[in-house]
């Protein structure tokens, strides 16, 4: 049996919400990827090009630190990982995260919120990020209502 983990960052709490309902519904330990220094509600204006969200992602450099670590990443063969979508792709953290650990052997099953768009650039930005011995499955948005009886019949359709 595979022992899964679902590692998620949320900015404003819905994607927290979800990630909570997957790992009920996944049978799953749960980590929050929470960064180092907070993001404020200036910071997440988009429409400002002087936010602090803007500048991080528009430099696909940028690599905001993580608070906490995740000691025995090792255990795990399935991460879904979770995260609001920005600009078209995973937020900067995200690579942070993804640059921290060895993913090779593991599966990394993408959720994401997201106000209007889709997955965009996401997978192929993240398949940059891992070893090619990861495996990337674009999962879902899981945007609306979810349920933890619909999260789990996804998670044994995916085969987990």
């Amino acid at each position: 049996m595979n022992k899964k983990l679902v590692a998620y960052f949320s900015a404003s709490g819905v994607t927290k919400k979800k990630a909570e309902l997957l790992a009920e519904a996944a049978g799953a330990d749960i980590f929050e990827i929470e960064p180092a220094v907070l993001y404020t509600k200036a910071d997440l204006n988009w429409m400002d090009k002087g936010s602090r969200s803007t500048i991080e992602m528009n430099d696909r450099s940028s690599r905001p630190e993580i608070k906490s670590h995740i000691k025995n990443m090792e255990q795990y063969d399935v991460i879904f990982l979770g995260f609001p979508i920005w600009w078209y792709r995973e937020p900067s953290i995200i690579d942070t995260f993804l640059e921290e650990y060895d993913f090779a052997g593991k599966t990394i099953v993408l959720f994401a919120t997201s106000g209007g768009s889709g997955f965009g650039s996401t997978v192929q930005g993240i398949k940059g990020l891992v070893p090619p011995q990861a495996k990337i499955v674009e999962g879902k948005l899981l945007n609306g209502r979810q349920s933890v009886s619909g999260l789990a019949a996804w998670v044994r359709e995916l085969g987990f």
